[in-house]
């Protein structure tokens, strides 16, 4: 009864939730969001830079994530850089007096506090970039403090660049907590407005409002500075400022993004009155950021930048996805009916995609079409990644974000546990399920920023080499079977891997190498194909006519494992193979071969562990050594039950190990090594027992078949800033936010390969003289683009 109910459940919900009822409703959702998003920009006036100074959270200990964008952590030299030529001027009270020594310690980490100059001028200067950072002791909002103002106003080529100033506990402290007091502060701050709109035209002008005090420990003589009398004067501060702006044009800049810090760990203050060091760091930071990222752009730090401008291949991408759609209007208006686009059956990643043979191969209108829909998917990664238009925020690692969403991910997956079609080892629906859930894994650990744990990490690096395992094992299976080394087929699968790359490259104006996957199983690929291709061609034919031609193949396996080693131990022979133009621009990344060695030798055996275990499997299975009949085991029962006792020693064994790694570094020098074990474990678990080779998950399965564009499309709609921080479409609410973007990024990783098998039918096709013309066009235009992006590096 229960069975049935299960299999009534997931008949139900198979039935009413389709995959193409799931793309309608991603793609209300994206409307809707959008409209959204421009809406409260317009109304709402904020931008990042306000969002950055005004509020804020603490994702954990001395970790703050501004509102809607991203603050770049600055490093000395950065700091260095973007204010050489530049004169800083800190004005007020000793809380002011803090954020200046948080402020010089991000420029020289190895500057402390001088607690001897308590009430006195302090000055900082670095000479080797002419930069000069002043703080002035004024702690109140008085004449003094204006006076000041003004001779900065009557300098000419004196006015400091950027000011921070701000006071009041010394008013209240002096003067008691009268309304005489407080109108008279503001009258103050009134007075030198003015002054301070006039000094934001020559720079920056930054107001800092109070931060809160922790009264219980403030000492007798300071009892009268309370919280409340606080917010009064931050009030006051805040209207006499605004009274003197101009329009809707903010000259003074207010900065609440301490007081929001320190709020939340002013209980940790010495004395009750001085905020932390860690909420000043946040301040000082802040600071940093509002100066310095428009213009030193990182990459991490989208708070106060604005889009960058189109590039020329840019504005030729709109161009182009333009005329397809005016094509197709035209094309529609003219009535060709020719064609109506066949379902494909299937759709993968890595491995060849199996055309319907019965199928006609879609038509003209056809490729447009998919050309549109890839156009609009285009223009969305660019809203998400590119344009000042969604928000984005930091990562940030606990257990909980890592471990529970794997739980619910595995839970969903033996949900929807199907009987397989086919018992062989490795088959087709299992291959499928296992780049499923690896996908599935790999993107809750970036999403999570589980890199921080190494444990986790090492497991992830597992799953990687296994993908790799895998091509080795897929294309060399092929190879072996079919023998099929033909044109078409080359092109077929070169189309399907690096289609979506190389739109993604245009369009978001990234390098090949960025997407560091593709140029890695695409390099792979070609190396298969050289191994087997090459002079003797060894096939299943040839080798069950004389079995000395294992040796062979075993021979060719030799050899290339080292011509790898020589690569991977020689870096002067590496850098020489990868430094040549055009390699060095597809594999090179900001002009350095260093992020492609790094991915390259990290996993330089796995692609060759991947084509021996297909080799020895398949020669296993011709000879019949296998037992692959539904629910036999795969080998004797001592043999199996032997395998299975060290498979699980194995797999427990490396996670003791992975544990146990101290460093990233040194668990990567043995990677490489030891990485097959795990991999050669998993899949003797998996099969070994006949009942484990007869299920598979249908949900983990559907996954794997889009496994290449999810890993792919996160780079931009899921993640953000180029995968350095969380696309953010619904503020406020991380978990909703989380479960919207996940729903949209699927169905359009889901649509995109749907496109790519439409266009690899039209693209390629099996003629051969029409193939060599496309292909001759398409190397041309990758020349250009290449030579374009050489001149404009």
């Amino acid at each position: 009864m229960a069975g049935l109910a299960y299999s009534l459940g997931k008949r139900d919900i198979n039935q009413h939730f389709t995959i193409k009822n799931a793309k309608l409703i991603s793609l209300v959702l994206v409307l809707l969001l959008a409209l959204f998003h421009a809406a409260s920009r317009y109304f709402g006036g904020a931008d990042s830079c306000e969002w950055l100074l005004s509020s804020g959270r603490y994702l954990g200990e001395n970790v703050w994530q501004p509102y809607g964008c991203m603050m770049h952590k600055y490093k000395s030299i950065e700091a260095k850089s973007c204010l050489s030529q530049k004169r800083v001027a800190f004005v007020g009270d000793s809380r002011i007096r803090q954020l200046f020594f948080s402020f010089v310690e991000i420029i020289n980490p190895g500057q402390r506090e001088d607690g001897k100059k308590k009430h006195a001028d302090i000055a900082f200067e670095e000479k080797s970039f002419s930069l000069y950072v002043d703080f002035l002791w004024n702690p109140e909002a008085n004449n003094s403090m204006k006076e000041r103002l003004i001779s900065w106003n009557n300098e000419g080529s004196g006015k400091p660049d950027m000011v921070v100033l701000g006071a009041a506990t010394w008013s209240i402290k002096l003067r008691g907590s009268t309304g005489e007091t407080l109108r008279q502060y503001k009258v103050n701050v009134s007075a030198m407005a003015p002054l301070l709109e006039s000094l934001a035209r020559h720079g920056e002008v930054y107001w800092v409002l109070q931060e809160p005090v922790n009264e219980e420990l403030l000492r007798k003589d300071r009892k009268m500075i309370t919280n409340d009398q606080l917010e009064l004067y931050n009030r006051a501060a805040v209207d006499a400022l605004d009274a003197s702006r101009r329009g809707n044009r903010s000259g003074v800049k207010l900065l609440a993004a301490t007081r929001q810090a320190a709020a939340e760990t002013i209980q940790r203050s010495d004395d009750g009155l001085h905020i932390p060091e860690g909420a000043r760091d946040v301040g000082a930071m802040v600071l940093m950021n509002a100066l310095c990222n428009k213009v030193q752009r990182p990459v991490d730090g989208s708070c106060c930048q604005t889009a960058p401008a189109p590039n020329l291949l840019q504005k030729l991408a709109v161009c182009f996805f333009a005329g397809c759609a005016l094509v197709l209007l035209g094309l529609h208006l003219l009535g060709d009916r020719r064609h109506h686009r066949p379902v494909p059956p299937d759709v993968e990643s890595l491995e060849e995609k199996k055309p319907a043979s019965a199928a006609a191969p879609p038509g003209v209108k056809a490729a447009f079409q998919a050309l549109c829909r890839m156009g609009l998917i285009m223009a969305y990664f660019y809203l998400c990644d590119r344009a000042d238009f969604f928000m984005k925020e930091h990562k940030f690692y606990t257990h909980s974000t890592f471990f529970i969403p794997l739980v619910y991910i595995f839970v969903l997956g033996v949900f929807y546990s199907e009987n397989s079609k086919e018992v062989k080892l490795l088959n087709r629906e299992q291959t499928d399920e296992w780049k499923g859930w690896m996908q599935l894994v790999i993107l809750i650990y970036h999403i999570s920023g589980a890199s921080a744990f190494i444990p986790v990490y090492m497991h992830v690096r597992v799953l990687v080499a296994a993908y790799l395992f895998q091509t080795g094992y897929g294309h060399f299976s092929f190879f072996w079977l079919k023998g099929d080394f033909g044109l078409y087929r080359v092109c077929q699968v070169l189309f399907r891997l690096n289609f979506l790359v190389l739109v993604l490259c245009v369009v978001m104006d990234r390098p090949y190498q960025f997407y560091y996957f593709v140029p890695l199983v695409t390099f792979w690929f070609f190396i298969i194909y050289a191994v087997l291709a090459v002079w003797p061609q060894i096939l299943q034919k040839r080798a069950n006519a004389n079995k000395m031609w294992h040796l062979g193949v075993l021979l060719k396996l030799l050899a290339l494992l080292g011509f790898t080693a020589v690569l991977a131990y020689s870096q002067d022979f590496f850098n020489s193979v990868f430094s040549f133009w055009p390699f060095s621009a597809l594999f090179q990344l900001d002009g350095s071969n260093y992020e492609w060695a790094f991915r390259w030798r990290l996993d330089r055996f796995a692609v060759i562990h991947g084509m021996l275990f297909a080799f020895v499997y398949l020669v296993l299975q011709k000879r019949q050594m296998l037992s692959e009949g539904k629910g036999e085991s795969l080998f004797s029962s001592l043999v199996s039950n032997t395998l299975l006792l060290l498979s699980l020693v194995t797999f427990i064994t490396y996670s003791v190990w992975a544990s146990g790694c101290k460093t990233k570094t040194e668990c990567n020098e043995m990677h490489p090594y030891i990485s097959v074990l795990q991999i050669l474990a998993f899949i003797l678990i998996r099969n070994i027992p006949g009942y484990a080779r007869s299920i598979y998950s249908s949900f983990f399965a559907w996954f794997g078949k889009i496994s290449l564009e999810l890993f792919i499309c996160q780079y931009h709609i899921w993640l953000a800033a180029d995968t350095k921080g969380v696309l953010i479409l619904i503020p406020g609410s991380p978990s909703l936010n989380i479960l919207v973007s996940s729903f949209i990024f699927v169905c359009v990783a889901h649509e995109i390969s749907v496109i790519t098998n439409d266009l690899a039918q039209v693209v390629v096709p099996k003629d051969t003289v029409a193939l060599l013309k496309r292909l001759g066009v398409f190397l041309l235009l990758v020349l250009l683009v290449l030579l374009w992006a050489k001149e404009h590096v």
